[in-house]
């Protein structure tokens, strides 16, 4: 089974766990997250929308490409500021440790999605099993959203806390810019982190830094596709 197969399957059970949610009455304001997985997710959404499961459903997306690709499919759009109590947000992850705390920003959506996540009840991510780890930043590195003003001054602070940070650029070597007009500096932190609440506090309190992709106990459930084990919830205690 390849990786677009669990994705597949991690959707679709995420999708199925939404229409519970829908038919007891607790989500009509979804928060549709960003990334490959969310959009998997939001095609089956989409799908059970137009099939009139789930009518009157409220869109709030976390980045401009979410919002194209919902709309394009039909679903019903608006802003966070039209809806600041979300009841759901299914998003994905770019990696997930045991305790449910969650490392996101590979597409560079993580202040948006960190925003509508907070105004969330629920927080659901979706990830296939290679996204589990035992450390946070154990592969990928923790994506800091900073001012192009002065990015250079935090990823010279970033090193002093032991990360090894580059900032994110375009193929055409023009630095990255995320929806918000910001730069994204790359901190790999070797070895993963042993201790991210520390890591995160002194990462926000850097002057010139936005949001990092630190996602530490916000999500309530995180669903996972493997291989062998099939679809589980993983649900926080």
């Amino acid at each position: 089974m390849s990786g677009e197969d669990l994705k597949t399957q991690v959707a679709e059970r995420a999708a199925q766990l939404l229409l519970e949610r829908w038919r007891d009455g607790t989500v009509r304001v979804l928060g549709l997250g960003t990334g490959s997985t969310a959009e998997r997710f939001l095609e089956r959404v989409a799908q059970l929308y137009k099939e009139g499961r789930l009518p009157g459903l409220i869109g709030v997306p976390t980045s401009l490409r979410t919002g194209r690709f919902a709309r394009t499919r039909g679903l019903l759009l608006a802003a966070l500021e039209e809806h600041l109590d979300v009841d759901l947000t299914v998003d994905g992850a770019d990696e997930v440790d045991a305790q449910l705390n969650a490392l996101k920003g590979g597409g560079g959506a993580h202040t948006r999605e960190k925003i509508v996540a907070s105004a969330s009840r629920e927080y659901w991510l979706i990830v296939d099993e290679s996204k589990l780890v035992k450390r946070l930043s154990e592969k990928c590195p923790v994506p800091v959203e900073v001012l192009p003003f002065g990015w250079k001054f935090v990823q010279r602070e970033l090193k002093k806390l032991g990360a090894e940070p580059i900032l994110r650029r375009l193929p055409n070597e023009k630095p990255f810019l995320t929806d918000n007009g910001h730069y994204v500096l790359d901190a790999r932190f070797p070895g993963g982190l042993q201790d991210p609440g520390a890591i995160a506090q002194a990462i926000k309190a850097l002057p010139g830094v936005v949001e990092h992709g630190l996602f530490l106990g916000m999500a309530n459930r995180v669903i996972v596709a493997g291989q062998q084990t099939g679809v589980r919830v993983l649900e926080r205690e």
